[in-house]
């Protein structure tokens, strides 16, 4: 059988788009499902440049035949390429694009052959994925950080823009708020997040040590610099340099922290060579840098310097929406790390961090789950496996019910309301127009027990 005669056929029944273009690059032939990948008929695409399809991927150079019309026929071929045309409704189309030059017995170009493979639904279902990530977080949080509120969604926003540039930000948040997660985000999603990511903790250091930290020294700068070393600013060259608690450096430290943001040059403690660096520089601080200035302790210029793009990060107070999910992120982590098999919190656990004030924001939730960890062996982490504050709240008995307009003052009065519930604390709450929690708070505080005070 001689199944060279039905090559046209083989070709027809194709799923890939089939096109066979001349040395000048007019098209001669395409299959049926080129016509559907172009939007084209056959007809209307034989006899028609290439270059009506507008390929991201074609390199034209349009002076000649052959390796003179575009660089396929220089190259030979071209093997699964990624690229862009543009069908006959002027829609962009995703393509896989391969091709390879045609030649005759002497090694004449004679033209060439390209497939092209539809892939606009699977890029379509790629972004879909990308986009839901981004809005619901499936991969554990955008860059480490959780939450899905419209406070943290705008926070991600912020960040993705502010990436794509070298712009000084200063991160704002109150302690355990995540300055450092949003920090090293920014690193992430920016074009230097292949580079070094370095911080330095400000608070941490003297004057003399934070400088040979930042700028480093050479050996014999002073007693005990038996050594050259290398500063953060080096270290970070053509990456990102991130300074926690920028509030706590000393005033001679920033001159000299000034002096490098606009040379862009450092000076090794001791030296008096200039070391040129390229720096992305984020500062961040929990304090209130223009009381700061007002005092004289924070110099105007450096602050205007390193504020060019200010972020805030919420506290948990004002994104208690997120508190759920970040609690069981810490819980699967916990019993990962402990082997403890505790998949959740009880209704009533939840109920009372969601009620807690959360002073300590992010880092002290984690260290709730943490707590509760050590407490519960297994199952649902309940309210009393919660720190004991958390539960009973900071406050005096009077002071939280002057506070609360639903309070009940005394014992009598609660003991009669869970009289007329029938013991049941929620029906009890519904009555008093409070959380189940408040009135289990308020029965532990009076020291009330349902089988012997209220049945």
């Amino acid at each position: 059988m001689d199944i060279a005669k039905y090559w046209k056929t083989i070709v027809d029944t194709l799923q890939d788009g089939l096109m066979v273009v001349d040395p000048m690059g007019r098209i001669i032939a395409a299959n049926p499902a080129a016509e559907r990948v172009t939007g084209y008929t056959a007809d209307e695409l034989i006899g028609k440049s290439c270059r009506i399809l507008n390929c991201t991927g074609c390199k034209i150079i349009g002076k000649g035949a052959g390796t003179q019309w575009c660089g396929l026929f220089s190259r030979g071929a071209i093997k699964e390429k990624k690229c862009l045309i543009t069908n006959k409704d002027r829609h962009s189309v995703h393509i896989i694009k391969s091709a390879s030059v045609l030649r005759n017995e002497k090694g004449e170009i004679i033209g060439a052959v390209e497939t092209l493979t539809d892939i606009t639904e699977r890029i379509r279902q790629q972004q879909e994925i990308v986009s839901l990530r981004k809005t619901f977080h499936l991969d554990e949080g955008y860059h480490g950080i959780l939450g899905k509120s419209p406070a943290m969604l705008n926070l991600y926003e912020m960040i993705e823009n502010v990436a794509q540039s070298d712009t000084p930000v200063m991160i704002q948040g109150e302690s355990g708020s995540g300055k450092e997660l949003v920090a090293r985000a920014i690193h992430r999603a920016s074009g230097r997040s292949d580079k070094p990511y370095v911080k330095v903790n400000c608070a941490a250091l003297n004057e003399n040590l934070l400088e040979s930290e930042l700028f480093g020294h050479v050996k014999g700068a002073y007693t005990g610099a038996d050594r050259t070393r290398v500063g953060r600013f080096e270290a970070a060259h053509q990456g990102t340099i991130f300074l926690d608690e920028i509030g706590d450096i000393p005033p001679a430290i920033q001159i000299k922290l000034l002096r490098v943001l606009e040379d862009r040059k450092i000076e090794r403690v001791g030296d008096n060579r200039s070391i040129p660096v390229d720096v992305r520089v984020i500062t961040a601080t929990h304090k209130n840098l223009d009381a700061l200035i007002e005092k004289g302790l924070f110099r105007e210029d450096l602050y205007f310097r390193i504020n060019v793009f200010p972020l805030h990060c919420p506290p948990l107070c004002e994104r208690r929406e997120d508190i759920p999910l970040i609690a069981q992120s810490f819980i699967r982590r916990n019993a990962v790390n402990s082997g403890k098999k505790i998949i959740g919190l009880t209704p009533d656990a939840l109920e009372t961090l969601m009620d807690y004030a959360w002073p300590g924001n992010v880092r002290e939730l984690r260290n709730a789950i943490e707590y509760a960890f050590v407490l519960c062996q297994s199952g649902g982490i309940g309210v009393q496996h919660l720190p004991h504050k958390m539960v009973h709240g900071m406050l005096d008995p009077k002071e939280t019910c002057e506070l609360d307009p639903g309070c009940v003052k005394d014992r009598e009065t609660l003991i009669q309301v869970l009289r007329k519930a029938d013991g049941n604390q929620s029906k009890a709450a519904k009555m008093l127009g409070v959380s189940r929690v408040t009135v289990w708070k308020r029965m532990k505080r009076f020291g009330i027990d349902i089988k012997q005070d209220v049945v």
